[in-house]
C-alpha cells in the first residue's frame, strides 16, 4: 500500500482532472451512455402545440349551411311547408305513419281529415286527457274508422258504453273507463240538449244560435253540458273549429302560441293570421277548399294544429331545416 502522502495527492490529481483535465476513458463511456438515453427519449412524441394554419382543426364539428340557416328561416317559409303535405309525416306518430302505409290514405287521421263539430268534440275530449300524443290520435282513428266509425251521436249510442269501451281497447290507449264515459255523455248530450233531437246532427248549431255566435258563450254552453270536458278540450275545440266557424278566428291557446315561438312563428295570433293574409300568393295553398275568407281561415287552423304537433313530437328543428330549403330552392 502506498504511503498516505502518496494516496492524498494522487486523489487530489484526480479530483482535478475530473473537473478541469481531460477525461477518463470510463468518463467517455458514461457520457456517450447518457447521451443515448437522451437521443431516446427524445423520440417519445410530446403533446406539441398545434400548427397556425387557415385550415378548420379536424376535431371541430361540422356545420352543414343548411343547418346554420334554421335559426334564420322566413317565417313565411316555415308556414308554407306547414301548410303542405310535406310537414304530415313530421306531424305523425310513427305507429300513424305505418298505419296509413298498411290501410291506405283513406285513413281518417287527426292532421289530414276534416272532422264535423261533433266530430271536434270528440276527439278535444280524447286529447284532453292525461295520455300522450301518441296514444290519443291512435284512439281517434280506431274510433272514426272501421269498423266502429263513431261518427254520428246514433253510432256512439247504439254501441253503448261496451262498444265504446271495445274500440278503445283496440287502440291500447290508457284511461279507456273514463273516455268511454265521457264519449256517451257527449253523443247523449248532443242529442237532448245542444241539438234538437236528431241522432244525425253533428253540426252544433244550436249551441251557435243559443250563444249568438260568441265564443265564450259558446264555450261555456259545451262546458255546462258535457262532463268531463274542461279548459284543455274547450282550447283544443276552439282551435280547430275556428276553421268552420268565423266567429271563431282568428284563435290560440297559450299552448299553441308557445308552439309557434319555438318554431319561429309570430307568437300572436293575429300577427300569424295577417302574415298569412299579406303573403296568401306565396303560400301554394291548393288542397283548402271553400271561399278565400275560409280557405285562410282554414290555412291558420293548419298552420296551428301542425305547429303544436311538431312540438310534441319534437321535430321542430327538422321543420325548420325543411322549411329553409324552401327559400333556397
Amino acid at each position: 500500500m502506498p504511503p498516505k502522502k502518496v494516496q492524498a495527492e494522487s486523489r487530489k490529481a484526480k479530483e482535478a482532472t475530473t473537473t478541469d483535465g481531460p477525461k477518463s476513458t470510463l468518463d467517455v463511456a458514461d457520457e456517450e451512455a447518457q447521451s443515448q438515453t437522451n437521443d431516446a427519449s427524445s423520440n417519445v412524441p410530446l403533446k406539441r402545440k398545434a400548427p397556425e394554419s387557415n385550415e378548420p382543426s379536424p376535431k371541430a364539428p361540422r356545420r352543414s349551411a343548411r343547418g346554420a340557416q334554421t335559426t334564420a328561416t322566413d317565417p313565411i317559409h316555415i308556414a308554407k311547408f306547414l301548410l303542405s303535405p310535406s310537414s304530415l309525416d313530421l306531424c305523425r306518430p310513427k305507429d300513424e305513419i305505418e298505419d296509413i302505409k298498411n290501410r291506405g290514405f283513406q285513413l281518417r287521421t287527426y292532421a289530414s281529415s276534416t272532422f264535423s263539430p261533433f266530430e271536434e268534440l270528440a276527439c278535444a275530449i280524447i286529447l284532453s286527457r292525461p295520455i300522450s300524443h301518441a296514444l290519443g290520435l291512435r284512439s281517434i282513428r280506431t274510433i272514426f274508422n272501421d269498423p266502429y266509425s263513431f261518427a254520428t251521436p246514433r253510432k256512439i249510442r247504439e254501441a253503448g258504453y261496451e262498444g265504446v269501451r271495445k274500440a278503445l281497447d283496440e287502440a291500447r290507449t290508457q284511461h279507456r273507463q273514463k273516455t268511454a264515459e265521457e264519449l256517451l255523455i257527449l253523443a247523449n248530450a248532443v242529442v237532448d240538449t245542444l241539438g234538437d233531437g236528431d241522432e244525425e246532427d253533428v253540426t252544433l248549431e244550436k249551441v251557435r244560435k243559443d250563444s249568438a255566435h260568441e265564443l265564450e258563450k259558446e264555450k261555456e254552453i259545451l262546458r255546462k253540458s258535457i262532463k268531463g270536458l274542461g279548459k284543455t278540450g274547450l282550447e283544443i275545440f276552439a282551435r280547430r273549429i275556428q276553421a268552420q266557424w268565423p266567429e271563431v278566428y282568428p284563435y290560440a291557446d297559450t299552448r299553441t302560441l308557445s308552439a309557434l315561438n319555438k318554431i319561429g312563428l309570430p307568437n300572436k295570433v293575429e300577427s300569424l293570421a295577417k302574415m298569412l293574409d299579406e303573403n296568401w300568393g306565396q303560400l301554394g295553398v291548393k288542397d283548402v277548399e271553400g271561399d278565400i275568407d275560409t280557405q285562410k281561415r282554414k290555412a291558420l287552423a293548419r298552420v296551428l294544429e301542425r305547429a303544436v304537433e311538431l312540438d310534441l313530437e319534437g321535430n321542430g328543428d327538422a321543420a325548420r331545416v325543411e322549411a329553409s330549403s324552401l327559400g333556397s330552392s
